[in-house]
């Protein structure tokens, strides 16, 4: 009966430290209501447009997006107020070397490669955004090329 007992509690405690990490899994409702994802191509490389139609400000928080390997802040379009972009230096820049520092002020860093927390295709985005302080994620699909 005590190894029952022991086995009972060894699996209830194994299972609540298992269960503090699910919650990094992807929400099953979306944040928002979206209109069609986009890219497009910008002189740095490649912007991703994400459209809203309804979101509610005061609850939740658009944050960044994994896409393509990489991860970048989203950023709310200064021209269309319901537009959120994210940039992705994708090209490579042309970077001045010179052994005065102050002609290489301009050259910016490469943007690193950062793997998603899920995995995700080629047209599929990961949302990172926050509710109620707390961080969620949630999968954008159907992501076309140009608009």
């Amino acid at each position: 009966m005590k190894h029952i007992y022991l086995l009972f509690n060894t699996i209830l405690v194994f299972s609540l430290f298992t269960n503090c990490g699910s919650n990094k899994g992807l929400q099953e409702g979306a944040p928002a209501q979206f209109q069609d994802v986009y890219t497009t191509t910008a002189s740095s490389g490649l912007k991703l447009h994400i459209p809203v139609a309804v979101i509610q400000d005061n609850q939740i928080s658009l944050d960044s997006v994994y896409f393509r390997g990489m991860k970048s802040p989203l950023v709310q379009n200064e021209e269309l107020s319901n537009e959120y972009v994210a940039q992705f230096n994708t090209k490579d820049s042309e970077v001045v070397m010179s052994s005065d520092p102050r002609e290489e002020y301009g050259n910016k860093a490469p943007q690193r490669a950062e793997k998603s927390p899920f995995d995700i295709e080629r047209d599929e985005a990961i949302l990172v955004f926050s509710q109620n302080n707390k961080t969620k994620y949630f999968k954008l699909t159907g992501i076309t090329d140009g608009k």
